[in-house]
Order: structure tokens, then sequence, then C-alpha cells
């Protein structure tokens, strides 16, 4: 299994009143690495067309210990699963060497215009099928 690796740098705004990354925040991280993955590197192959919709029908996450304001964190992210018209993407946040979060991300691909879900193409499935676990 390749893993897709993201850097991201920690905003003021992350912060909750107590010093720590608020828990909602969190998935505005995860968001930034799936971004990266689907549209920067999907590009990266000539795949644009995750850039045209893809929604999220479901979010689970889990917080394993508090983040603090400071460093760089790391995310790792990976393909759970991929189903016709839908892909799961795992992730872990990496605060050093210490996993402080593990989520998972229902993703379907989406068709914009006519306001309702997708298959996924062939190109789409072979892209994700590397960072396959």
């Amino acid at each position: 299994m390749s893993r897709f690796a993201f850097r991201c740098v920690l905003r003021w705004s992350d912060m909750d009143v107590f010093g720590h990354v608020n828990n909602a925040r969190f998935l505005t991280l995860y968001e930034e690495a799936r971004v990266a993955l689907m549209f920067a590197g999907a590009r990266a192959h000539g795949l644009t067309s995750f850039e045209e919709g893809v929604v999220i029908s479901r979010h689970e996450v889990d917080y394993l210990r508090p983040v603090d304001y400071g460093a760089d964190v790391r995310i790792e992210l990976w393909v759970e699963d991929i189903r016709p018209s839908r892909f799961v993407i795992g992730y872990e946040l990496f605060d050093g060497t210490e996993v402080a979060s593990r989520a998972r991300s229902v993703c379907v691909p989406f068709d914009l215009a006519a306001g309702r879900p997708r298959r996924l193409s062939d190109p789409e499935r072979a892209f994700l099928e590397p960072w396959r676990a």
C-alpha cells in the first residue's frame, strides 16, 4: 500500500480557547490533504474530473490526543475501498512522530450540473488504485 503524505502548516485560527487544534478543524486539515491528492495529484497525472465534483457522504474521526499550536502536522492518506459510485479515504494525522487522529471519509463522485451522484470513470479508478490499502 502506498500512502500519500501531506504537510500542513497550522494556523492560529485552527486553535480553540485551550490552545489545541479545534476538533472541527481536523476535518479542514483532512480536506486539504484530500484535495492535494485528488486535485493536484490527479491533475499531475492528466486527470481533472475529480475537480468537477466530489461530495462527502460520511466522515468518521477518532481524536487520539490533542495537537498544540506550533510545528506543521503530517497527514498520510490512502484509499480503503473503491466501489462503482463511491470510494473511502483513510487518514492519519501525525503531530511529530505520534498519531494524533485517525479518520475516514466516504467520497461520492458528483455531477454538479445534473445535481446527482455519478459512477467513477475508469481513469479515476486507475488513479485511485495505487493508493489502495
